[in-house]
């Protein structure tokens, strides 16, 4: 591939301003205080490969706000390029409150209206240099639950055609789609231009109709996909290729908070990835990663360093 001028991974999809309560196992209603963090998957995860020490950037868009300020500031602040954020004049930088009740799965509220920057990126707004060269090109799931985002997506996926490594985080929010046959529709067609996929047992069976991890394994590699990751929460995790299949087992941790978990997860993953590591060892590293950031408040402030997982590991 040709130089994509240093850049190791590329993410592209959404971005936010997610806003922490202070006060723990109390409804929205009862909250008194917010701490303000830098959020969204695709932006989770780049930061999570920066921890790691990969040349990583965002590809998405905010507001001509001070959020959309925050955003930048801080993606430059993790070492993680905002040379690829651009700015929807007339919309907002989408903000997103969180509850800490329950901690494993806290409740999320999203203010998108009318519709996130993110799923407003146009073709003329993807680096077509960089999609053709990066060694890591990520995207998701949400990305093309709208338009004109989904069309963008699918072109850049044309054109990308399965290159270097071309990874599909599958990232299914119900609340952002009409229901779950158009999701399946519309991330089920990704599936052939993508030779990694990540996600847990909900979002595969959303893409190939089953649950179950062994046999969306099967299904993700008829399809072509070189790497299957299926996370299995307190099961572990499944990876499998044609070579092989690995079930990795969880990392026992005390969770405090588990958004993000999975953003670290990928951030790991990506690093696994760019360093040519076997799947097995790619998973548990992965694992590790997720784990130390369910153990965390916050998503991007949360991703762990190398050290820090190595601790994990050696434990």
């Amino acid at each position: 591939m040709r130089d994509a001028g240093g850049l190791e991974a590329l993410t592209i999809g959404r971005v936010g301003v997610d806003l922490y309560p202070q006060q723990s196992g109390v409804g929205l209603a009862e909250v008194e205080t917010f701490v303000k963090f830098l959020g969204g998957t695709a932006t989770n995860v780049a930061v999570a490969a920066a921890r790691l020490g990969r040349r990583s950037a965002v590809l998405t868009k905010v507001g001509p706000d001070g959020f959309g300020d925050f955003v930048r500031n801080a993606l430059d602040g993790f070492g993680v390029s905002s040379r690829y954020v651009t700015t929807a004049p007339n919309l907002l930088t989408p903000v997103v409150f969180c509850e800490l009740s329950p901690p494993s799965d806290p409740p999320l509220l999203f203010y998108r209206a009318p519709i996130a920057p993110d799923l407003t990126i146009a073709e003329d707004e993807i680096p077509w240099d960089i999609v053709d060269s990066v060694p890591l090109l990520w995207v998701t799931g949400t990305g093309v639950s709208a338009e004109p985002a989904r069309s963008t997506q699918r072109s850049v996926l044309e054109r990308r055609a399965r290159r270097g490594h071309t990874v599909l985080d599958l990232d299914y929010r119900p609340m952002f789609w009409p229901d779950e046959s158009t999701a399946r529709t519309e991330i089920s067609w990704m599936l052939d231009y993508v030779n990694v996929v990540v996600g847990n047992r909900t979002e595969a069976k959303v893409a190939v109709g089953t649950a179950d991890p062994d046999l969306a394994a099967d299904r993700l590699l008829a399809r072509g996909v070189r790497l299957a990751v299926i996370k299995r929460g307190a099961d572990g995790v499944l990876v499998a290729t044609e070579q092989g299949r690995w079930s990795v087992p969880p990392c026992r941790v005390e969770v405090v908070c588990g958004l993000g978990a999975g953003d670290g997860f990928g951030g790991a993953l990506i690093h696994g990835l760019l360093s040519d590591w076997e799947p097995e060892r790619i998973a548990t590293y992965a694992n590790a990663a997720g784990a130390l950031v369910a153990s965390r408040l916050a998503c991007a402030d949360a991703m762990p360093t190398s050290t820090e997982i190595e601790e994990v590991l050696c434990i």
